[in-house]
């Protein structure tokens, strides 16, 4: 009997390959023989899910944000409105060796995109989608009276928020900031813009 193959199961494990000579070497050392390396396997065999190198990465990002939503998803939610918008943005900040390596990968993203239309494209749809967790993080504050004040721009609220939430990460990733000084700042944010 033939062997079924999970095609989806090796295209994530290459993923995970991906991540893992990013949080090791870098994301300059990507490569298709680096990955196929990395993860047991020959460079024709890698050639077969992800043609190039931009496709293999691209990847990687887009499974990258898939698992955080999951895990934001997956949240436990808390008495405190305040306590579960903090939970949901720590998850995308490098506060751990995880989170670390994600943000690692996504903010790649910038830079690679610059001379990469296909990998711009993902690192939009990143934006975009960050932008989306604070805009739908603002609207649920508004809608439940959690906002301190009246916010007439909630469109201009949620690009600060977003704009922090990035910024810090950036700046832990740099080296600049350590998880508590990053989680601090943040808080004092969440303290300006949300009630009790």
């Amino acid at each position: 009997m033939p062997k079924i193959v999970d095609h989806q199961l090796r295209r994530v494990e290459l993923a995970e390959a991906v991540w893992r000579v990013i949080a090791r070497d870098g994301v300059d050392e990507i490569s298709i023989r680096s990955v196929a390396t990395e993860a047991g396997w020959s460079s024709g065999a890698l050639r077969h899910y992800f043609a190039t190198r931009a496709e293999l990465l691209a990847f990687a990002c887009e499974e990258v944000i898939a698992r955080v939503a999951a895990r934001i998803t997956a949240l436990p939610h808390t008495e405190s409105v305040r306590d579960t918008v903090r939970a949901i943005l720590h998850e995308t900040m490098p506060l751990d060796e995880r989170r670390i390596t994600e943000c690692s990968i996504a903010f790649a993203f910038v830079a690679l995109g610059l001379s990469n239309p296909h990998l711009a494209e993902v690192q939009r749809d990143h934006f975009g989608q960050m932008y989306g967790l604070c805009r739908g993080l603002i609207d649920d504050l508004a809608a439940g009276d959690a906002l301190a004040q009246q916010v007439s721009d909630r469109e201009a609220l949620s690009a600060q928020l977003h704009a922090l939430v990035d910024g810090l990460s950036l700046h832990g990733l740099a080296g600049h900031l350590a998880p508590p000084q990053m989680i601090a700042q943040l808080d004092g944010f969440l303290d300006e813009i949300i009630i009790g």
